[in-house]
């Protein structure tokens, strides 16, 4: 039986607005995701701009890696999103270009549809995309009006366009981003801190799942014992005794434009002897891309290696299905490879994010946290992985990172969030 509390309202464009949306389902109306742009009845105009525009940006990021025309074509869109440094703290209220853009569809009529049809719930609107927020906001939507952030910094496209005079209430993934929105001029009173929402089968609502998975982990990451040896005291006060009884678990997870496949392939090719050998397994995560699912299991199938023994292709069609294999596979793995998108914040599963190029400004934002956290590394040249890896787990720095991302990230922002509707 469903409780619910909200409409839940994400894009499905990509991962991250649906992927932060997911850990909410519990409290949204009918336990599912409302999609802007390919809902029951969307209007055919929304549903075409909606497409056009995702087409365009999943063009642009795979065009990124062209040499010279292809960086200034990403460079051109990005300028578009920026985020701004966060020094020094001043006045950036005023709002973007980008932000401008969608204003003018919004005032076509954007959104005016699905807010008619959930104006009749009576619920708080929560959702997990900017566009959203504004729509909801300026087509008059009756209740509430919550918008979740998906990064660990955000540009100032993220609040409406009159700031200060909005009634949207933002969730926030730390203190600085609090900061951040009140430069853009959002009152205090809209702005929450709760932390991004994470996978609550990953977490508990003690903590007793993440702690028990980490404690495996650690094992794993620290080869030498060099992090358990300085650290044994911290160690026994957070977590469990465990014993290891699985090979240690690198997951590969492309992203949404499925920019950087290669790099899956590479880490195989370069890891082979150890997959075989059974020391080592391997997640290639191809998300809801069915294409990208082919490549890698063709690329497999090239190296001689099997889909049966450590090597496994997370896939699934329906993308929720996809989250939730996904989020089972993060149980049992130990370094999580992946370019800094909304994924960061799973640093504070206890995973530690081996980092690839970042794809945008908010990503330029994520790796700098991340590093800054102690819970990513930059990834050195995949195609040297057999050198670097054993490095970083001899010297326990993985480890390290691991313990860092779930003693320094939040990790009960859901838990957060949903405290706010059941009151």
């Amino acid at each position: 039986m469903n409780n619910a509390k909200i409409n839940l309202v994400a894009a499905d464009m990509g991962y991250g607005h649906q992927r932060a949306a997911y850990p909410l389902m519990d409290i949204a109306s009918g336990n599912k995701i409302i999609s802007i742009n390919n809902y029951e009845g969307v209007p055919a105009w929304e549903e075409s701009y909606w497409k056009n525009s995702l087409k365009s940006y999943e063009q642009i990021s795979r065009l990124k890696k062209i040499p010279l025309l292809g960086g200034l074509v990403f460079a051109i869109m990005d300028a578009f999103q920026k985020i701004d440094p966060f020094y020094p703290i001043r006045d950036l209220s005023k709002p973007t270009t980008q932000e401008k853009f969608f204003y003018r569809v919004v005032k076509k009529g954007l959104g005016k549809d699905l807010v008619e049809k959930l104006n009749k719930s009576n619920l708080p609107f929560l959702t997990t995309f900017f566009v959203a927020a504004y729509f909801a906001e300026a087509q008059n939507y009756k209740g509430d009006i919550y918008c979740v952030i998906c990064d660990t910094d955000a540009s100032r496209s993220w609040a409406n366009l009159d700031s200060k005079d909005t009634r949207v209430i933002y969730l926030l993934p730390s203190e600085k981003v609090r900061e951040r929105f009140m430069m853009y001029g959002v009152p205090e009173k809209n702005l929450i801190v709760t932390g991004f929402p994470l996978p609550k089968e990953n977490i508990g609502e003690n903590q007793e799942i993440i702690k028990n998975d980490l404690a495996v982990r650690l094992h794993l990451l620290d080869s030498k014992g060099v992090y358990f040896e300085k650290y044994s005291s911290l160690i026994k006060n957070y977590l469990p005794e465990k014993i290891v009884t699985r090979p240690l678990t690198i997951t590969y997870a492309v992203g949404g434009a499925g920019a950087q496949k290669e790099i899956g392939l590479t880490i195989l090719r370069n890891l082979k002897d150890k997959i075989v050998s059974g020391t080592l397994a391997v997640n290639l995560v191809a998300g809801n891309r069915p294409e990208i699912k082919k490549y890698f299991e063709d690329g497999i199938a090239e190296l001689g290696l099997d889909t049966n023994v450590n090597i496994k292709v997370i896939f699934d069609a329906d993308k929720i299905e996809y989250f939730k294999k996904f989020n089972q596979a993060l149980r049992t793995s130990d370094i999580l490879w992946t370019k800094p998108s909304e994924l960061s914040f799973y640093c504070a599963l206890g995973l530690p994010i081996i980092i690839s190029s970042p794809v945008g400004s908010q990503e330029d934002f994520n790796r700098e946290w991340l590093i800054n956290m102690g819970a990513g590394i930059d990834s050195y040249d995949p195609e040297h992985v057999e050198d670097w890896l054993p490095d970083l787990l001899e010297s326990g720095r993985l480890a390290r990172a691991a313990m860092d991302g779930f003693l320094n990230a939040e990790t009960m922002g859901t838990y957060n969030i949903e405290k706010l509707f059941n009151k």
